[in-house]
């Protein structure tokens, strides 16, 4: 093997290259047009550009990555996670040209790709399954009968699915058509295939599943487990190893069972096998064909490189290790860090600054270090066509309050700005006492997420003004000396305006007055505080865990500036791809009913009406791409109805 290409992008694609240089392999990249100027592309020894922006013209055209790799002389291809790496039919056709390729065979990805078809292998294995229907018959006359059969709450899944797509939980026998038909929407969209199947749901799980490894010659082990029970839209954001619910003996067990499934599905290479834990006892979720986004959890406890396992293996080679051989030292915590803003959508944008505390890459660190896997720089495209995920920090320490505290500390210690992002979201998931104490289950968001918003926005309200001003008043100094005058200004954050008068006082020196409040001093520019203008009149500022956005609406018409909003217009909250319109013009709402859902980074989105109203009108239709800030709807109060 002398030339790999990595049929993927960003950070994972940077991840490979860092070691595939160093085992002393070249490496081809390949690119979309949004992803011409990205970091892997620089890293790579070669790169292809794949002409096109959409997933579906580039990074998912089987014809098309096989011709970068006859073009360039790459003898392997390594597909990464997500886009085609559990795709059979690319292992395949990657085979069929005579390459290399560094994942199972396709066989197997066949046999446990979907959901169904795993499942039943993994009765025959024993391996413990929730009751549920995954035949063939994909009417909703089927799906109601087998529901009723198994009852409620149950879960809808997409049988070729992954990250939490096409999976709607129904607690209600009267929610199941509504569920199965936006299932079946968002797996189409996602995967090409519409497919679905219902089981039993568990309310209070935690979600824990076990890396295993396989090679060519009929050995397969197990290197532990990680929890991954901190998710939103059953997307995990954080990841840890080993689980707090976790003891030796489950640990054996659990690992017995996805080695069983492995070996019989002829597996070879890296997998995981995703389980939902309820007490002592375990379920088969599904397997994952891949390496997979948190992988670095456990390449830290066991100080092992699982990308050069991978190679290995895909060369031929015998794994390096037996199953008495696995050591798990410490504890490792990794978190994702998404450009979304604090109601979890996703958003595009440049970054305009980027700064991380020292980090290792790619790689295992010493106990207690950090280690930040990304692809981001300052000047970088988040781009609407892909996942909104930027990196992932992972810590690696003796105890798991170590873990804990250190990556709070690196969290307060990254600066992204310019664009929206989870950072503080995630530093305080991790303080949360529930989490802190181990006790995190599926449903954690779920119960604490709006209380952890409430908790951020407080943090902000208090560092507003002093913060918000100093953004501003850095760049817009009128000089040097004082100033007998006080300017005022108005302050517009998350909707509300905030009224002060600022004076200059010379050598850069604030005194910022407020109705109500005591007189605040600042010395410019503020230490520890960053900032960056986001157009002519909008700040993005970071001190510590805290993240804020702020207008300046000074100029304009007070009336205006002092505004709600009010329920009159429904706009675009980022990039997306409208895919439903359930309301019509006339139709009257209530509150929080859906009006427009949009496809944005994968995922579908559903926006509601912020009070009740008429829907005056529809500016937008399905299949339309919408842009932030592009209004989609035009409502009147609910009593007045639809002009005529």
């Amino acid at each position: 093997m002398k030339k790999i290409l990595i049929a993927n992008r960003s950070e994972i694609a940077s991840r490979i290259i860092h070691t595939a240089h160093r085992m002393g392999i070249e490496t081809v990249a390949v690119y979309s047009d949004p992803d011409a100027n990205a970091l892997h592309v620089r890293e790579a020894t070669q790169a292809v550009a794949l002409g096109g922006a959409a997933s579906a013209d580039t990074y998912l055209r089987i014809d098309k990555l096989l011709a970068a790799a006859r073009a360039t002389g790459a003898d392997a291809v390594h597909p990464g996670y997500g886009f085609l790496s559990e795709n059979a039919d690319f292992a395949q056709a990657v085979v069929d040209a005579g390459l290399t390729w560094i994942g199972p065979p396709p066989g197997a990805i066949r046999a446990l790709g979907s959901k169904a078809g795993a499942k039943a292998l993994a009765q025959s294995q024993d391996v413990p399954c929730l009751p549920g229907y995954a035949g063939d018959d994909q009417s909703d006359e089927r799906f109601a009968v087998e529901a009723a059969r198994i009852g409620t709450p149950l879960m809808v899944k997409a049988v070729a699915g992954g990250g939490g797509r096409g999976m709607r939980l129904v607690t209600d026998l009267a929610q199941l058509p509504a569920a199965l038909a936006s299932a079946r929407s968002e797996a189409l969209a996602g995967f090409g295939c519409s497919d679905l199947l219902i089981e039993r749901a568990l309310l209070q799980p935690r979600h824990v599943e076990v890396q295993v490894f396989a090679d060519a010659h009929g050995a397969c082990i197990h290197l532990g487990e990680r929890d991954c029970s901190v998710q939103r839209r059953h997307q995990k954001i954080i990841e840890e190893s080993p689980s707090p619910a976790v003891d030796a003996a489950l640990r054996e067990r659990m690992g017995a069972c996805a080695v069983a499934l492995a070996q019989a599905a002829g597996y070879v290479g890296a997998g995981t096998v995703e389980f939902l834990l309820d007490g002592a006892e375990f379920f088969l979720m599904e397997m994952n064909t891949r390496l997979q986004v948190e992988h670095p959890v456990t390449e830290a406890l066991t100080g092992l490189d699982l990308v050069e396992w991978q190679i290995r293996v895909a060369r031929g080679e015998a794994l390096p290790l037996t199953q008495d051989h696995v050591h798990l030292q410490g504890h490792a915590i990794e978190v994702r860090l998404c450009a979304e803003d604090a109601h979890f959508h996703p958003h595009t944008g440049r970054v305009l600054q980027f700064s991380a505390p020292p980090a290792t890459a790619f790689e295992r660190s010493a106990m207690g270090a950090l280690r930040f896997d990304h692809a981001l720089e300052e000047g970088a495209e988040v781009s609407p066509h892909y996942d909104a995920m930027l990196g992932k920090l992972i810590v690696h320490a003796p105890t798991r309050a170590e873990a804990v505290a250190a990556l709070v500390r690196a969290l307060q210690g990254t600066r992204v700005l310019g664009l929206p992002t989870n950072r503080a979201f995630l530093a305080a998931c991790l303080q949360h006492p529930v989490f802190a104490s181990g006790q995190a289950l599926v449903p954690f968001l779920a119960a604490h997420a709006a209380d952890l918003q409430e908790l951020l926005l407080k943090k902000e309200l208090k560092a507003l003004i002093q913060c918000a001003v100093g953004a501003i008043c850095s760049s817009k100094m009128s000089s040097d000396l004082p100033c007998a005058l006080a300017r005022p200004m108005r302050l517009r954050h998350e909707g509300q305006v905030h009224a002060v008068a600022v004076r200059e006082l010379g050598g850069g020196r604030l005194l910022v007055e407020q109705a109500g409040a005591e007189p605040v001093a600042l010395q410019l520019p503020q230490r520890g505080v960053h900032c960056v203008a986001v157009g002519s009149r909008r700040w993005h500022w970071q001190t510590g865990s805290v993240d804020g956005w702020v207008e300046d609406a000074s100029w304009e018409p007070a009336a205006r500036a002092g505004a709600a909003g009010g329920a009159t217009e429904l706009r675009a909250p980022f990039n997306g791809k409208v895919v439903a319109l359930p309301v019509a013009a006339g139709q009257v709402l209530a509150a929080g009913d859906t009006v427009v859902v949009i496809e944005s980074m994968k995922l579908e989105h559903s926006l509601a009406s912020p009070a009740a109203a008429t829907v005056v009108e529809l500016l937008v239709v399905p299949g339309q791409q919408v842009s932030p800030g592009q209004v989609l709807a035009r409502f009147a109060p609910a009593t007045q109805g639809a002009p005529a």
